[in-house]
C-alpha cells in the first residue's frame, strides 16, 4: 500500500503558561485506503497530533511527510491549494454556514477550488449528498436539518474535491447513539467502497475497534499502533 502520510520524529511543544512536551517523538505512516483511529485519554495528544498531521498546525519539531512531500517546505499558497485539494476535514462541531443551503455548503470547497464550472460542481455536489442518504433535503437551509443530517452534508463538504485523506476530529461527539452509528458506517463505508483514506480522532472504544487500525496515545508518545 502507498503511504498517503508519514510522521518522523514529530515533536510538539506548548509555551503558554509554561513549557510542555505534548508530542513526543511520533513516528506514524498512514496508507492509502487505511481506516485508522487515534486513541487515548483525554490529555494525551490526540486532537493536537491530528492538527500536526492535517496541517493545521505547523509548529512543531521534525517532519510531517504528505505524499512525501514536507509540509513544512511548501509556501502558503501552495499549502493552502494541497489543503482544498487533497484534505477533507470533519470536525464534532460541524462549522456548516447556518443561512446557506446544504448544496451550497457541500460546493463551497470546490467553488474555491476552481476546477469545474458552477452546473458540474452542483451536478458533483448532488451526488454526494446522494450517496450519503440526504439529497432529498439538499434545498434546505442547514439550520432547518437536524444534527445528524448536518453532520452528513458535512462529511459530503469533505468529500467535494476529492481528497488524498480525510480528518475526523470526533465526528460522531455531537450525536446520539442511533445518528453516531449512522455517521461511522458511513465514514467506514467509504473507505470499504470507495478506497478512502480516513483518520480518525475518538473516544468511543466501540468505533475504534471497528476501524482498520487502533494508534494508541498515552502522555504524547505512541504506545501502540496495531
Amino acid at each position: 500500500m502507498k503511504k498517503v502520510l508519514e510522521t518522523i520524529n514529530l515533536n510538539k511543544y506548548f509555551y503558554k503558561p509554561v513549557k510542555f512536551h505534548v508530542l513526543k517523538d511520533i513516528n506514524l505512516s498512514i496508507y492509502s485506503g487505511e481506516f485508522a483511529a487515534i486513541v487515548g485519554p483525554s490529555g494525551s495528544g490526540k486532537s493536537t497530533l491530528l492538527y500536526a498531521l492535517s496541517s493545521l498546525d505547523r509548529e512543531y519539531e521534525g517532519e510531517v511527510l504528505f505524499d512525501e512531500i514536507d509540509l513544512k517546505t511548501l509556501t502558503n499558497p501552495k499549502l493552502a491549494h494541497l489543503r482544498n485539494k487533497s484534505i477533507g476535514f470533519i470536525f464534532q462541531f460541524h462549522y456548516l454556514l447556518a443561512d446557506f443551503t446544504a448544496l451550497d455548503n457541500v460546493m463551497l470547497p470546490g467553488l474555491k477550488l476552481s476546477e469545474l464550472n458552477h452546473e458540474d460542481l452542483e451536478v458533483k455536489a448532488m451526488n454526494k449528498l446522494e450517496l450519503l442518504g440526504i439529497a432529498d433535503q439538499a434545498l434546505k437551509k442547514v439550520n432547518q436539518l437536524s444534527g445528524g443530517e448536518q453532520q452528513r452534508v458535512s462529511i459530503a463538504r469533505a468529500l467535494i474535491n476529492e481528497p488524498r485523506i480525510i480528518f475526523c476530529d470526533e465526528p460522531t461527539g455531537n450525536l446520539d447513539s442511533k445518528n453516531a452509528m449512522i455517521v461511522f458506517d458511513m465514514l467506514k463505508n467509504l473507505t470499504r467502497e470507495f478506497d478512502q483514506t480516513i483518520l480518525m480522532v475518538t473516544h468511543d472504544d466501540s468505533f475504534s475497534s471497528a476501524t482498520d487500525r487502533q494508534i494508541q496515545l498515552f502522555d504524547g508518545k505512541i504506545i501502540d499502533k496495531l
